[in-house]
């Protein structure tokens, strides 16, 4: 799912600090960026964040414990979970509440759907798999925990099973050993983001893990995956590009993107044909990259002060990218042939700092409809028009002109 700066500045590059209570301590699950110097003197200057079109919300839903922390659409279904370990099931299109599921279980922290299957990571550092029941309405079934049972017993006996977590401390390499920060999924696997600077990957037909890998220096904040490549976004400052071998099981590393020095990144996403990658940082930028086909080789086309604050998630929909952010706001831009980006509006409207996105995958009339939760407990819809992604014209008075950021 990004973004933080003085005085909000978080860099997530130490996170000793588990759930605490205060706001600065949930936003400490995102991370960087990455320098593109050559584009910086030539970059026009974007129009003051005033000067662009505000969005009314539809719809503000609440009934969150805690802060909404990540959203995931089923079906005819909107989920929205939280840090107050409440998952909240919203049926459309009257966006009323259908079920609540999933109470003391953990912070929620991220959530993916496979099916009819919902997975939920969380900040005891375990995966919990539910299922809807179709035998009684209005329930999300339990059905498993990530490592399972099965799984664990297969293993503990081996000490070749057992990594160093710490000083005098061994575990399983298939269990995280700190709260998992995302998911993502592609090609029949689940991966899974830690702040143990780890990625997994659990296969879905058997919920058993199949690969640890040692991927950052700092926590993981964010996950993306396209066509069987996955992007790992850290507080180390770098964006990892992992494929999974053809002849052989694991992933390997195809590329390295690094971000601006001594910034995190928060959340990273990628196109539909997994060429083009963007990344939200602590400094408020948001970064591209564009991959050649064979994805090893990777340049920065972008590089945008998105907001004056820290972005903390990331939406990509056809051409255009939402950006959200510590500053309460929601950037709207439209993704460019050569990956730049122009901005086409801003929406305002939540009272605390922008926690993550989705979007409508259905179109009405060329617009969609666009969902955000924020620490201010709150779930908003909002209503994206395509006039507001249309190129700008240039007949249009200057103000209402757009500005390309390549």
């Amino acid at each position: 799912m990004n973004q933080l700066s003085t005085p909000l500045l978080l860099s997530f590059k130490t996170k000793n600090e588990t759930d605490q209570t205060t706001k600065m301590s949930e936003l400490s699950e995102m991370s960087d960026s990455y320098d593109i110097q050559d584009f910086k003197n030539s970059v026009p200057k974007c129009k003051p964040f005033s000067d662009y079109q505000s969005y009314k919300s539809l719809a503000v839903l609440s009934g969150h414990i805690g802060s909404i922390s990540c959203l995931a659409l089923c079906g005819e279904f909107i989920l929205s979970a939280s840090q107050g370990k409440d998952i909240i099931v919203w049926q459309q299109p009257d966006m009323r509440q259908y079920t609540k599921f999933g109470q003391g279980d953990g912070s929620v922290k991220a959530l993916v759907t496979v099916g009819n299957n919902v997975f939920t990571a969380h900040q005891d550092s375990r995966i919990r798999v539910w299922k809807v029941s179709r035998r009684s309405e209005n329930v999300f079934r339990l059905v498993d925990t990530l490592p399972t049972t099965k799984d664990y017993l297969g293993k503990f006996m081996n000490q070749k099973n057992y990594v160093q977590t710490r000083r005098n401390h061994k575990q399983l390499w298939i269990e995280h050993t700190d709260s998992i920060s995302c998911l993502a999924v592609s090609g029949g696997f689940i991966y899974s983001g830690s702040w143990d600077k780890t990625l997994k990957v659990w296969r879905i037909e058997d919920f058993r893990c199949v690969e640890s890998i040692k991927a950052h220096d700092d926590a993981i904040n964010g996950l993306a995956a396209s066509k069987g490549v996955v992007y790992s976004g850290s507080a180390d400052g770098r964006i990892k590009v992992w494929e999974r071998g053809v002849r052989k099981s694991g992933h390997c590393l195809k590329g390295i993107l690094e971000g601006h020095k001594d910034v995190s990144f928060n959340s990273v996403i990628v196109s539909e044909d997994g060429r083009m990658v963007y990344g939200g940082g602590s400094d408020g930028y948001v970064m591209g990259w564009l991959g050649n086909e064979g994805l090893d080789s990777w340049v920065g086309v972008c590089e945008v002060k998105a907001h004056e604050i820290a972005v903390l998630c990331l939406c990509l929909r056809g051409e255009i990218l939402c950006s959200g952010s510590a500053d309460k706001s929601i950037g709207i831009w439209r993704k460019e042939m050569n990956g730049g980006l122009f901005r086409v509006g801003v929406i305002r409207g939540h009272e605390g700092p922008v926690r993550c996105l989705q979007a409508s995958p259905s179109s009405v009339g060329g617009g969609f409809m666009l969902y955000s939760g924020g620490l201010d407990r709150s779930l908003r819809v909002w209503w994206v028009p395509k006039y507001s992604v249309d190129k700008p014209d240039a007949k249009k008075s200057p103000e209402k002109r757009l500005i390309p950021i390549y």
